[in-house]
């Protein structure tokens, strides 16, 4: 194995124009949560052509089992697979041939990724079987709803046995060949909250004979966000953003109905878990002086990814012996909702930033329809993901 990270640079320049053309493929054929038959199947008929076994999910996705059978020690590595519906404006050559979906998040990234760390790590599988060791390539659908897909894999035996995981993320802030890390929290806990009011609705001249539903939408719209930044602890930074207030068809006439719809954003896993009963408290409050009837769903999304110390010194070992010391950068904590966090909170894991951006280039941000990677980045995650798993299984935390 030693030889495989002294030699991965000539591997990954061997595996890399595959890749490459496997991501193109991947990125003009985007497939949204829970659709992701065709990725699923590309990624097997690679596996297979290379000789691999795996093992299908139930709906979409699968596992790659590499090594010993019953090991001592085995790392998991995982990558989503799904896209956004999100029309792409790259102008790429190999853009996205569905209208209405596109990799605007860089899950083809993630996937080619594992996909070339499986590839790269059948290449030493007898001397992880002689050892005892094992690596889990997870293959994940449906990362980009709630539920999410990490917790289905979960419950089908994706991390049965497994000591630690690893999963990357393409961050188009960072330049191509660094990678980011940070023990801690490195994600945020995400949630959907949708509160529709019901009252009296009537003519505008006579607001005193409703119950003034837009009046009383705009002080939920604004005071509960003001009111969270009082009744919570700063440190944890609660961000409540609306994304959508939709109430009326006139401007003459006061409404009936009216609903906003939002996310909550938490830095602080704690706070995450407590803070349903508080929304609804606040929620309530604002709107009660109109008299007006009160719907709150608060649907819990994700916990925030904590990456825990010990892994994150795996993969910055295996990035300093694959990469160099140079192409290790700090990150900072994202408001990002990231599944990748039920993995964390079974068992120990890190998320690390994978630069995407041209040095010189223009700047992108994920999620957007025009954002464009640098396809370098994928060798540079092959080298994390296989120095990772190999530092994980070699030097294990004590």
């Amino acid at each position: 194995m030693d030889e495989l990270l002294s030699g991965l640079g000539a591997l990954v320049a061997e595996l890399e124009p595959g890749l490459i053309a496997f991501r193109r493929d991947v990125h003009a054929h985007p497939e949204l949560a829970h659709e992701e038959t065709r990725t699923t199947t590309r990624i097997a008929e690679v596996l297979a052509e290379a000789g691999i076994a795996f093992t299908t999910l139930r709906g979409t996705g699968l596992l790659v089992d590499l090594g010993a059978a019953r090991p001592t020690r085995r790392v998991a590595l995982r990558a989503d697979l799904d896209a956004l519906p999100l029309t792409e404006r790259s102008g790429l050559p190999f853009a996205s041939s569905w209208p209405g979906v596109s990799h605007a998040c860089g899950h083809d990234v993630h996937t080619t990724v594992l996909l070339g760390a499986a590839l790269a790590l059948a290449r030493v599988e007898a001397e992880l079987e002689a050892r005892g060791l094992a690596v889990r390539c997870i293959f994940q659908p449906a990362e980009e709803v709630f539920p999410g897909g990490a917790e289905a894999v979960i419950e089908q035996g994706a991390l049965d046995g497994v000591d630690v995981v690893y999963a990357l993320h393409c961050d188009p802030t960072l330049e191509v060949g660094r990678v980011g890390l940070r023990v801690g929290p490195i994600t945020a806990a995400s949630d959907h909250l949708e509160v529709r009011l019901r009252g009296a609705g009537g003519h505008t001249s006579r607001p005193h004979l409703t119950q003034d539903l837009t009046y009383a939408l705009a002080k939920v719209v604004t005071d509960v966000p003001a009111s969270l930044s009082r009744r919570v602890d700063p440190r944890s930074v609660v961000a409540l953003v609306w994304g959508k207030i939709s109430a009326g068809d006139a401007a003459n006439v006061i409404p009936e109905t009216g609903v906003a719809l939002g996310t909550v954003r938490c830095l602080d896993a704690e706070v995450w878990d407590a803070i349903g009963p508080l929304l609804q408290e606040l929620v309530h409050a604002a709107a009660a002086p109109f008299g007006v009837a009160v719907e709150v769903n608060h649907e819990r999304g994700v916990p925030p990814v904590v990456n825990d110390a010990a892994a994150v010194a795996s993969l910055r070992s295996g990035i300093t012996a694959t990469l160099g010391a140079e192409a290790v950068a700090p990150t900072p904590q994202s408001l990002g909702g990231e599944d990748f966090s039920w993995m964390t909170r079974h068992v120990p894991g890190a998320l690390a930033r994978l630069g995407t951006k041209t040095p010189g280039g223009p700047s992108y941000d994920l999620h957007r329809p025009d954002l464009v990677v640098d396809e370098r980045a994928i060798g540079v995650g092959v080298s994390t993901f296989v120095g990772a798993a190999l530092q994980a299984l070699l030097v294990p935390a004590p």
